[in-house]
């Protein structure tokens, strides 16, 4: 589906259309990590960031032979679903007054995210499949497999270590 004001007609359009935007949402989250990697205090968090902003690089690389496959680019504009929950993101670290309680602010916000990617990898996925494209059911099931690695791993942070020293914050003790 090339012409965004072609209609959805079939299954197959619809996977076009919602894969279509797959990249630009890996796009703009990748190049927004970024920032929250460099405002974030925790290294452990820090490094997870960096994880998933390198399955991000990847998933753009392996949706681009979709792409070609299909014979679409993706669709370039900005995403709006994840434009918006990257304006709340930054809106709630920007009223974050100590550095433990904005780690765990990221956290639940780019989980938020994550969620997002899931339910929607793992659709495209179900889609393929009905579609019998298995290769790129794979490669939808993958990507979801990657966002739910990322969401096990910051859970673990956020439970064992990240909430617990937010409870009692830095600038509270002093």
């Amino acid at each position: 589906m090339n012409n965004p004001e072609q209609k959805i007609w079939t299954l197959h359009d619809l996977l076009d259309y919602d894969a279509s935007k797959f990249s630009v949402v890996e796009i703009q989250l990748k190049n927004q990590l970024t920032s929250w990697i460099q405002m974030t205090q925790s290294l452990k968090l820090k490094a997870i960031l960096l994880k998933y902003q390198d399955f991000t690089k990847a998933h753009v690389s392996r949706l681009e032979g979709f792409f070609k496959e299909e014979k679409f680019v993706s669709l370039g504009a900005k995403h709006q679903i994840i434009q918006a929950f990257i304006r709340e993101t930054d809106e709630k670290l920007s009223l974050c007054g100590d550095g433990e309680v904005k780690d765990a602010c990221l956290i639940s916000c780019i989980q938020e995210i994550n969620h997002f990617k899931i339910s929607s990898y793992g659709t495209a996925a179900a889609f393929a499949n009905a579609l019998g494209m298995s290769k790129y059911a794979e490669l939808f099931h993958e990507a979801e497999a990657n966002e739910k690695q990322i969401d096990d791993r910051l859970t673990q942070l956020a439970e064992f270590e990240i909430n617990i020293r937010a409870t009692s914050p830095s600038i509270l003790t002093h």
